[in-house]
């Protein structure tokens, strides 16, 4: 096992090699558990402008420890900062980033009033979304006047009122892991991260994206199929990846649904009486339709 510096967190930690993928363990962005970066991946995003570094580092930290905290994996390429910075998943207000921090003492408790230690805090502002520490701080004191949580030191508890709030952000239940399988298509990518996921996210799952691109000829993560509860593949853009992981998980017994765009809809390679795509034409078709599906 070597060292090598994360340059999410700015901390030189364990790695270790898995595949064309570095594993970074245990750093700021996951405390706990780990990541993996594409290795062909790291020279490029460590030559960002200095100024895009500041502006897209400490989200990228922070996508990694709140996705691993709820015990999803991450593996990441360049190709995919970009669209996690600019997902609607992500918080921007102050607001938002304080449910984030409820988000996560709701995690980490069983009942109202459980301790919950968060050491060191000063580097721990990726919990809030937040660039700095000051900001986290000022969050915490915003929770804390309006009675969600209590923290003595570096120990928090939610109170009655937060442990309310959080279920109530969570639809009263914790999430579930699910899958989004895409082909390589870049508009595909994107109308899934800023239209679909979030309407996914509001029936009780938390959506992870998977594509096939063209820089990164791994199969998709099976260990993460596994763990999850649902599978959405699209066969959009005619992906043999798409339609195997799938297979996978219908023999996992993992409900999948199915989708396609109506471009591809009459040449999709696997004619099986038994995938039933819903067709659709634009995201917002979709987010309906999913809708539709999701609720049953």
């Amino acid at each position: 096992m070597s060292k090598k510096y994360c340059l999410f967190c700015d901390e030189i930690v364990s790695t270790a090699t898995d595949g064309d993928y570095d594993r970074y363990l245990g750093c700021n962005c996951s405390p706990d558990g780990f990541y993996n970066l594409l290795r062909d991946s790291y020279e490029p995003i460590n030559s960002l402008p200095h100024q895009k570094k500041r502006d897209m580092f400490h989200i990228i930290s922070a996508y990694i420890r709140e996705l691993t905290d709820r015990e999803e994996k991450v593996s990441l390429s360049a190709d995919d900062l970009e669209s996690i910075v600019i997902s609607s998943r992500i918080p921007v207000t102050i607001e938002d980033k304080g449910y984030r921090l409820l988000q996560y003492l709701y995690r980490h408790s069983e009942a109202p009033g459980d301790t919950i230690v968060i050491q060191p805090l000063s580097s721990s502002y990726n919990l809030t979304y937040s660039p700095n520490l000051q900001e986290l701080v000022y969050i915490i004191d915003k929770l804390i006047n309006e009675q969600f949580i209590i923290r003595e030191g570096m120990t928090f508890k939610l109170t009655d009122e937060g442990w309310n709030e959080a279920a109530a952000i969570a639809g009263g239940k914790k999430l579930k892991p699910c899958i989004v399988l895409l082909s390589d298509a870049e508009e595909l990518h994107t109308e899934w991260m800023e239209k679909l996921l979030p309407k996914i996210e509001q029936f009780g799952y938390t959506p992870r994206l998977l594509r096939h691109t063209t820089q990164n000829r791994e199969p998709y993560s099976l260990e993460l199929i596994e763990e999850s509860k649902l599978i959405i593949a699209d066969l959009t853009g005619q992906s043999p990846e798409v339609y195997f992981t799938a297979g996978y998980a219908l023999g996992l017994n993992i409900p999948v649904i199915w989708t396609v765009n109506n471009s591809d809809a009459d040449n999709l390679f696997v004619q099986v009486k038994n995938i039933r795509p819903i067709v659709w034409d634009t995201a917002e078709e979709l987010a309906v339709l999913l809708q539709q599906k999701l609720s049953l």
